[in-house]
This record gives C-alpha cells, sequence and structure tokens, in this order.
C-alpha cells in the first residue's frame, strides 16, 4: 500500500516517537519491586515493568482517543458531501473545494485509523458505521459524546443531507457551502476543544495533526464565506472596507447628514480605535504574504458611542467617555451644544425635563468623573450605578446626585414621575459582577444559599427632583424568583436546549427593561428570558408571563409596537463584539424574536434576521431600534451594528418584510473592529443612527413601494410627547387630518381590501374634506356625508389589520367631520 505524502509526513514521526520512547525505557531499566498502594486498609500488589508503564502512560490520553474516534465520522462525513458535488454543479469554485476536500480528509482519516490501531484502541470504519454495521460497538466506545453533539461538531443532519442530494445548480452550490462552513467550524472546535484540555496532545504528532486541521480549514472556512457571500445579489455584500470612506449602500432611505464625533471623544493619533500594531522583525524582510500582526489589547480609553435620549429640539448621545449635547433645527440637523466628559463606561443616558440621568458600571469610573480611572480592587472613589445631572443649562451640565449600586448600570428606564410627589421612578439593570462589600455594604456576591445575592434582582430607584443627591434604591426585588418554592433562580438556569440549540445565558439579570406606562405593562430581556411585568405599581413589578428560545443566546432588548399588543425582543448573539451575520450563520440566531401579547401572555410568532450577509471584518447582530410612526402599520428602525441600519415592517407579526437599509463596508479590511450602530431611532421625522467609531448619522425615509408618500407625511405629523427616552415607549397619536386619512387609504389599496371604486370615492371626499376644512364658510352637508362614510367604514366585513385601518379610518373621517365648520 502506497501512502499519501500527508499518512508519511504523521506515520513517520510516530514511528520515530515510539522509537525514542522505547530507548528511554530501556536506558530507565532497574530491577527493584514496583507497588502499587491499595485503598486504606486494602493490600497493595506488585507491578511488572510493562504495568507500571501502562499505568503512567502518558503518551496519549482518552481525550486524544475520542477526539480521533469522533473526527473520523466527521471528516467522512465531508467526504460524503463532496462526493455529490461531481453531478450537480459545474461551479469551479465548488468542484475544486470538493477535490481539496477529498484529497485532505480522505488521508486524514487513514491516518487516524493508523494512530487509533497502533495504540490497541478502537478504530471506527465509518463506511460500515454509515451502512450500520458497527454502530453498537462503536457506541459501546463512545457513547459519552460521538453521535451525540451535533451541533458542536457542525454536522449536517440526515435530513440536510437528503436535502443537499436533491439540489442542483445554484441550489446546490448554496446549500453545499451553508452545511460546509459550519461543519469546517465544527472541526475546529473540536481540535480547539482538545487542546484545552489538560495533558491532551502531548504526543508532537498528534499536536502536529490537531493544528494542521485548525490551520487548514480555518483557511477553507474563509474561502467558502468569500465564495457564498459572492452568490448574494445583495447591494450591501462586499462593500468596501474604510473609517472615513467605506463603501455605502442605501434603499428608500436618504442620508442626511453625517457628523464626525466631536474633538475629546477620539484619539487624535488613533481616531478609529485600532489595536497596536506589532512592527515586523527588522531582520526579517517582508513580502506581500506578511500579515499585520497585531497586539492584543485595544486602547485603554474607550471612546464608543451608545445610546441617545431627545427632548423638545435637543439630543444627547451617550458614550463611554461621557456625553454630548446637540441643538436639532428645524430640519432635525444637529449641532454640538456641549460636551462632558465622565468616563465610566456605557453611557446610556435619559432625560425627564432638566434631569439627566447616566448608567455608569465600568470599575474604571470615578465619583469625581476623573480620567484618571482607579486601580484598587475597594475604593471609595469608585462609581458604578447610576449618575444625574441638572441640564437646565445645556452649555454646563452639573452632576447633582449619584445612587451607587451594586452591579452598577448597564441600562436603566424611566417608569414614571415626576408625580405629585415629585420623585422620578427608575428601573436599573446592572449586569456586572458584584462589588465587594467593602466597597458598598450589603453587596453579596454568589454565595451558595444566601438569598441576599446581588444576583436575580433588579433596582428600584426613587429620585427626588427638588433633591437629586436624596436619590436612592427603594427596593430590589427578586422578579426572576420561582413563586412557588421562593428560589431566587425561577427562571432559565443557563445552558443549551438540546442538539442544535444556542447555549442561553442564566437568568440572573435584565439587560433591557422597556416600560410602556400607559398600558401598566413593561417587556424585560433578561439575558435568559423573555418577560412581560405588571408595573401598575411601578415601585413593585410584578413578572405575569416569561417565555425561552432554543435559538436565542443573550435577550438583549425589547420594544413594543404603538398599541403595546407586541413586543419585538432582540437576541445579542455574541455580545456584540462578534460576526454574526456571515452566510453561514443560523437566520434564528443573533435575530428578533416577535410575540403578540394575548390575555398577558407572550405567543410566538416569528424569527427576523438580517438578509444581508456580512463579512468576517464585521460585528454584527441585533440591537437597538424604534418604531416609525407611520400610522396602521408597525415599522422598526433597527440597528444591527456593522450590519448598519434595516427598517422592518412587522405589522403581520408571523411574517416580518424588510423595507429599507443602510450599511456601510467594515471600518477596517483586516482587523474586525467594534463599530456600526449602536442605536437607530426615530425622533420627529428624522432617524438618528450612533455609529460606535464614527460619529453620528440622520436620515430620512423615501417614498418606495412599501412606503407612500402620505404614510411618510402622515408619519411626520406623528405626536410621540416631544420626548424619547430608551427603554420608555409612550403611545403616539395623530391629527386627524386628510393625509392621514390617505396614509389609511393607501394602506387598504395595496392589501387589497376595498374595491377601486370605493377607493377612488373615498379619496375624492377625503380631497373635498380638505378644502372644506380650509374654507371658512359653515358646510354641515358634507359633515354630514362625511359621518354617514364612516359608520359605513365601520360596518365592512372586514378581519385583521384591514378591519383596524377601516375602524382608524372612520375615526379619522369622523373627527374630521366634526371639524366642519
Amino acid at each position: 500500500m502506497r501512502l499519501s505524502k500527508r499518512e508519511m509526513k504523521y506515520t513517520l514521526g510516530s514511528t520515530v516517537a515510539l522509537a525514542l520512547f522505547a530507548c528511554a525505557s530501556g536506558a530507565a531499566a532497574q530491577d527493584v519491586p514496583i507497588i502499587q498502594p491499595g485503598a486504606p486498609g486494602e493490600p497493595g500488589r506488585a507491578l511488572s515493568a510493562d504495568e507500571a508503564a501502562k499505568v503512567a502512560d502518558t503518551r496519549y490520553t482518552e481525550d486524544d482517543v475520542r477526539f480521533m474516534q469522533d473526527m473520523i465520522p466527521h471528516h467522512y462525513q465531508a467526504v460524503e458531501m463532496a462526493a455529490l458535488v461531481g453531478d450537480r454543479t459545474n461551479r469551479a469554485e465548488i468542484v475544486d473545494l470538493a477535490g481539496r476536500i477529498n484529497a485532505s480528509q480522505a488521508d486524514e482519516i487513514a491516518f487516524m485509523q493508523t494512530w487509533l490501531r497502533d495504540r490497541g484502541e478502537h478504530a471506527p470504519d465509518p463506511m460500515k458505521q454509515h451502512d450500520g454495521e458497527e454502530g453498537h460497538d462503536h457506541h459501546q466506545h463512545n457513547h459519552h459524546k460521538t453521535h451525540m453533539d451535533h451541533e458542536m461538531m457542525g454536522m449536517a443532519t440526515p435530513e440536510q443531507m437528503e436535502q443537499l442530494a436533491a439540489s442542483e445548480g445554484a441550489a446546490f452550490d448554496r446549500l453545499f457551502l451553508e452545511l460546509m462552513i459550519p461543519h469546517h467550524e465544527g472541526a475546529v472546535r473540536m481540535s480547539r476543544d482538545l487542546l484545552s484540555q489538560s495533558g491532551s496532545a502531548y504526543d508532537p504528532v498528534l499536536y502536529d495533526f490537531v493544528n494542521d486541521i485548525i490551520n487548514d480549514q480555518d483557511a477553507e472556512i474563509r474561502r467558502m464565506t468569500a465564495l457564498l457571500a459572492g452568490l448574494s445579489e445583495d447591494p450591501r455584500v462586499g462593500l468596501a472596507a474604510g473609517f472615513r470612506d467605506a463603501g455605502e449602500a442605501i434603499s428608500n432611505l436618504e442620508l442626511v447628514a453625517t457628523l464626525p464625533k466631536p474633538q475629546g471623544f477620539f484619539d487624535p493619533e488613533n481616531p478609529a480605535g485600532l489595536p497596536p500594531i506589532i512592527d515586523p522583525d527588522e531582520d526579517e524582510e517582508e513580502d506581500e504574504e506578511t500579515a499585520t500582526e497585531w497586539g492584543a489589547r485595544s486602547p485603554l480609553l474607550s471612546f464608543s458611542n451608545t445610546d441617545m435620549a431627545f427632548v423638545d429640539d435637543t439630543l444627547i448621545v451617550g458614550n463611554y467617555h461621557g456625553f454630548n449635547i446637540y441643538k436639532l433645527d428645524e430640519e432635525g440637523l444637529p449641532s454640538l451644544t456641549s460636551s462632558v466628559v465622565c468616563p465610566g463606561g456605557q453611557g446610556d443616558v435619559s432625560v425627564v425635563g432638566d434631569i439627566l440621568i447616566m448608567s455608569v458600571e465600568q470599575t474604571r469610573g470615578r465619583v469625581d468623573c476623573g480620567q484618571q480611572g482607579i486601580t484598587e480592587d475597594v475604593s471609595a472613589e469608585r462609581f458604578r450605578g447610576l449618575r444625574i445631572f441638572d441640564i437646565s443649562d445645556l452649555s454646563q451640565p452639573v452632576q447633582v446626585g449619584q445612587v451607587q449600586t451594586c452591579r452598577g448600570s448597564h441600562t436603566h428606564s424611566v417608569v414614571s414621575g415626576p408625580g405629585r410627589d415629585g420623585k422620578i421612578i427608575v428601573y436599573n439593570s446592572g449586569t456586572a459582577s458584584v462589588r465587594d462589600d467593602e466597597e458598598l455594604a450589603g453587596c453579596i456576591g454568589d454565595i451558595p444559599g444566601d438569598d441576599r445575592t446581588a444576583l436575580f434582582r433588579i433596582d428600584v430607584v426613587e429620585i427626588p427632583v427638588d433633591d437629586p443627591s436624596k436619590a436612592r434604591i427603594v427596593d430590589s426585588p427578586a422578579v426572576f424568583a420561582d413563586p412557588e418554592t421562593g428560589a431566587l433562580a425561577g427562571l432559565w438556569r443557563g445552558g443549551d436546549h438540546g442538539e442544535d440549540t444556542q447555549e442561553t445565558e442564566i437568568t440572573d439579570q435584565c439587560h433591557d427593561i422597556t416600560v410602556f406606562p400607559s398600558a401598566k405593562i413593561a417587556a424585560g430581556a433578561c439575558s435568559g428570558n423573555g418577560i412581560i411585568f405588571d408595573i401598575s405599581n411601578p415601585l413593585k413589578p410584578r413578572r405575569i408571563d416569561a417565555v425561552v428560545d432554543k435559538g436565542f443566546a443573550y435577550w438583549h432588548s425589547a420594544t413594543f409596537n404603538n398599541d403595546g399588543t407586541k413586543v419585538l425582543f432582540t437576541d445579542e448573539w455574541g455580545g456584540g463584539g462578534r460576526p454574526r451575520c456571515r452566510v453561514h450563520d443560523p437566520m434564528d440566531w443573533g435575530a428578533n424574536a416577535l410575540y403578540d401579547i394575548e390575555d398577558g401572555k407572550l405567543e410566538f410568532r416569528s424569527h427576523y434576521k438580517l438578509p444581508a450577509p456580512q463579512s468576517d471584518e464585521e460585528n454584527c447582530v441585533a440591537h437597538n431600534g424604534s418604531i416609525i410612526p407611520v400610522p396602521g402599520r408597525d415599522i422598526f428602525a433597527q440597528a444591527w451594528y456593522q450590519g448598519g441600519l434595516s427598517l422592518i415592517d412587522f405589522t403581520d407579526s408571523s411574517n416580518p418584510v424588510e423595507i429599507g437599509y443602510f450599511d456601510r463596508g467594515p471600518v477596517h479590511p483586516e482587523r474586525m473592529m467594534v463599530g456600526g450602530f449602536w442605536s437607530t431611532y426615530w425622533y420627529n421625522g428624522r432617524i438618528y443612527g450612533t455609529e460606535i467609531i464614527r460619529g453620528l448619522d440622520v436620515f430620512a425615509l423615501k417614498p418606495s413601494d412599501y412606503l407612500t408618500e402620505n404614510e411618510i407625511a402622515a408619519a411626520l405629523l406623528a405626536d410621540q410627547g416631544a420626548v424619547f427616552n430608551p427603554q420608555q415607549q409612550l403611545p403616539v397619536t395623530w391629527p386627524a387630518v386628510p393625509v392621514v386619512a390617505h396614509a389609511y387609504l393607501d394602506q387598504l389599496e395595496r392589501g387589497k381590501d376595498l374595491s377601486a371604486d370605493r377607493l377612488s370615492a373615498l379619496r375624492m371626499m377625503v380631497d373635498t374634506l380638505e378644502a372644506g376644512l380650509a374654507g371658512e364658510e359653515r358646510n354641515t352637508s358634507l359633515a354630514r356625508d362625511v359621518r354617514q362614510t364612516a359608520r359605513d367604514l365601520r360596518r365592512v366585513d372586514a378581519n385583521g389589520q384591514a378591519a383596524k385601518r377601516l375602524a382608524a379610518l372612520a375615526e379619522t373621517l369622523q373627527e374630521m367631520a366634526d371639524q366642519l365648520r
């Protein structure tokens, strides 16, 4: 039998290693007793030299054996997939890829079988396994792992293999890559998992083999990812990278303005926040293939833009370094008013009157807003919690209060106030580690059995407007507790949900709690669960429903529709710092989950994820957004970090649809930088986006097949209360004016809910109404006709969204009739 170069490499190395080991063993031979003691009270026994060596054998471990036995069927499935290529595609890149898989993985299977047999271990025959001939024997050797963890191994299911075999042409190409990329990633995970085990891969030959798998399959993953992305025709795919000159793609939006970060909020020597580049060795000549080597750490001082808040004509942009205040002109364009330097991380902001509230979570935050940070483990100078500023003079904000918390403040929600008692109620969500009790009394960490722990709670904070210095935590309810047993960890305990599911974080915190005060409910995106709270008593939030999702890694944020009957949850898979929108990433991981609220219960309807694949250099996952107030529709403007901005119509919560977008290429062509949009929010006719690294963008809606001029004009008239705070939703209202009626008519026409003749007659009536409202003479006859039309519309036999739009149109017509003189 002739050996391939790969087999010769590993076999020769293995032979040399065994020979060296044998020589060393012989040199150490000795003629003395070798004893193996027994358990206390039991006799020992004498061992031969061979037995002693076997007991202490460190040449390979059980983990090594298991890895080889698992990798054989794993490789074999890749060979099976590659064998399907010849008859199903003529794309040269796919044919070449299949050839490389056949050449490399078939050789590696032979090597692994030989390695196992040389050590007296079971060497699976994947062909027999495939035919079921040795399944029982193999299961006996590997019942603990093989066949069980397909998600970890990235293997295709039998159903997926059948689907692949039934495909051809472009459909085959796409599915082949969609299956083969996670398959290769599984092999890389298995290899790295082996190297992380103590004592594993001690054999130099095995160590080299495992690292070859990692390097070879990582290279193939990059090639396949680029190839799969190239199959997409979306303009967002393949945009050029750049800090200030990245490629852009836009649809049904207009980019009105782009503002860089203000002075003092970026490093002038390194505005993009890149980690340091390690200079190549002066003795080595650089060539075109020499890759840039980066330092392991990013810059210490973080200048990331974060969340936004709006009040009247003022925009506040939070930042890890403090916040910036802008004035908005009549066109919604911002101009900088003042900058406040107060480091501490996170920097999420809310505004109530002249009070600005800011979340601080990092351990470097200081009571005095100092820039020097804190190095001590325990310090009276450290601040983590809620800062409170007086912004009555926008040019000179003053810190007037602080609320220290055990886990800092990652986000916060303004629930109510100021009421008659002059107090604002805020929910605080801390997600960091628990502080030392010596630094903040009463902070108890994860001590088994100690119910005083700061975990599994939210903070209810009271801020007196007349004296914010007296702000304090008034309660820290255990909102995740089991109502029957009282156990604090009453919801998701962490871990996966079975094979091919996500590893979901434990529910011991809420990331976001979005309150809808008028409906007395709140939606909590709480790490491992989506939750609905009753906040009838703001001081005592009460959990009324909780759901899990096997595709969610971390429940991050929640947004209601305008009437509080739906909620959109986002999943921040990868924590916001990983590329999770690649062509091969699951479409229900790092996505949105849409629920209807029925009788206080969450009813799942669908998932939605950004449809445009992004590159390995772009952190991309669902993040913050807000409702766009188009009457009669549920539209969401969502940030996806470097996936850009996406407009999602979820009026039919079972079938969400993208209706517009904006995207830039990655910040850097080679290095994955945390960048892109943190938040994208609608306020008074514009969409504002905080770019983490680049600055601030302003967008306007453009008419399209998805959104008419009347619908956009109606959205511009929406009254959202002259305030917008993250995680606080106030119901939007629209005036009873002709353009709002026309917006409803456009929607009824798009849905084919009324006949063309009836739509034409209604449009003529609305136009007549508009003229009548502009006139000075009384028109009782027209008012009577309009009221009758409104009554007729209420009697139209319709269901679902059509019925809601007809009712809204009838109400608008009725109100306009009442305005006629």
